[in-house]
């Protein structure tokens, strides 16, 4: 038994050390949502959400290894899920929010596999909302599902500065709620599916800037209407926030220029929010922000005015209620919520209003 035992130990061990740190981590949340006036029929809706609530659902283990010489190497996977079902989101993908390995020191660090586009990274810091059931997601669909497949990536940071780029040789293979899908690496047509973005910013904990860059490219059969590959659509956001005391203010702008809408193709969002922390276990925010058309025949443009109040029962556990209102203008259907896939769409024109109750937990 002894030899047997000491036999077991001796084959575990070099096992134990190849094994890196890793840490298991998620977050859960979802509530009930009240929306008004979808369409087209411009009947009220009530359900559970299965995109968003305050954050999106995801369960992730991330991993990391000390190489020596100031070296390390790391992998993430991400799931991101629908807490009403419990299916995955994303297209159905085990790891649809993240999946890439990479290896790093002082210099940054260069990784490869599914990771976000830094346009949307641009944003993180500025944002008091982040990707809430109403928030700047309920503009900018493109937002909360900027990822690339099949993409190298390199990031850096210096101090308050980092930089960051990513370049993807076939960017969406999966079809999903948003409709970003575009098939993957092509021999045939070297530009066919292609994406490419960079972002720099400089956060202090008092204030910060930002700007960040991503253009996805079409080809045969891909959605949006970027059917061929010398068709673009093209993003580029600058943006910023202070914080002083328990206030922090942030605001920016995003212009657009889309191939894949002949009529309207380019666009601009303007958005500015608020937060003040009223007690370490309360704090209260507010947003607006605008999407409109340019050299629109009629107008198009939609307006989100959002509200948010969040009580901490615990480090890891919070209530919150959430309301928001979108005013349509033109032809647009723009819904208020973009905390699930389906029918939450506007009535052509028309506003509409959302509330939602949720909880949320992290671990």
């Amino acid at each position: 038994m002894c030899i047997a035992t000491a036999s077991m130990v001796s084959h575990a061990q070099p096992v134990q050390r190849l094994v890196p740190n890793v840490t298991i981590y998620g977050m859960v949340d979802t509530g009930v949502e009240y929306l008004s006036k979808t369409g087209p029929s411009g009947k009220s809706l009530v359900r559970m959400p299965n995109l968003s609530g305050s954050v999106p659902s995801r369960l992730g283990f991330r991993g990391v290894e000390d190489l020596g010489g100031g070296m390390h190497a790391q992998f993430v996977l991400e799931s991101g899920f629908g807490i009403d079902t419990g299916s995955l989101n994303q297209g159905g993908r085990m790891f649809g929010r993240q999946a890439f390995v990479g290896i790093g020191g002082n210099w940054g660090t260069v990784s490869l596999g599914r990771q976000y586009d830094n346009f949307s990274l641009a944003l993180n810091d500025y944002t008091v909302f982040g990707p809430n059931a109403y928030s700047l997601s309920s503009l900018e669909s493109y937002i909360p599902a900027a990822r690339f497949d099949n993409a190298i990536a390199y990031n850096g940071k210096f101090n308050n500065l980092t930089v960051a780029a990513n370049y993807s040789f076939g960017r969406d293979t999966v079809p999903s709620a948003t409709g970003t899908v575009c098939a993957g690496e092509n021999s045939a047509d070297a530009q066919a599916c292609k994406a490419m973005s960079a972002m720099v910013k400089y956060v202090t904990p008092g204030w910060g800037v930002a700007a960040g860059y991503s253009q996805i490219k079409g080809a045969k059969g891909a959605a949006g209407g970027l059917v061929t590959s010398d068709k673009h659509d093209m993003r580029v956001t600058l943006n910023g926030f202070v914080k002083q005391g328990p206030f922090k203010v942030g605001g920016g702008m995003i212009y657009r220029d889309n191939d894949g809408n002949a009529v309207q193709p380019r666009s601009n969002i303007y958005f500015l929010e608020g937060a003040y922390a009223a007690t370490p276990s309360v704090s209260l925010e507010a947003m607006v922000g605008r999407l409109s058309f340019k050299d629109s025949p009629t107008g198009d443009r939609s307006t989100l005015f959002a509200v948010r109040a969040v009580y901490s029962l615990s480090k890891r556990t919070s209530v919150y209620a959430t309301a928001g209102r979108m005013n349509n203008r033109g032809a647009l259907t723009t819904s208020v919520s973009s905390a699930a896939s389906g029918s939450g769409a506007a009535v052509a024109g028309q506003g509409q209003t959302g509330v939602m109750l949720g909880m949320r937990a992290s671990f």
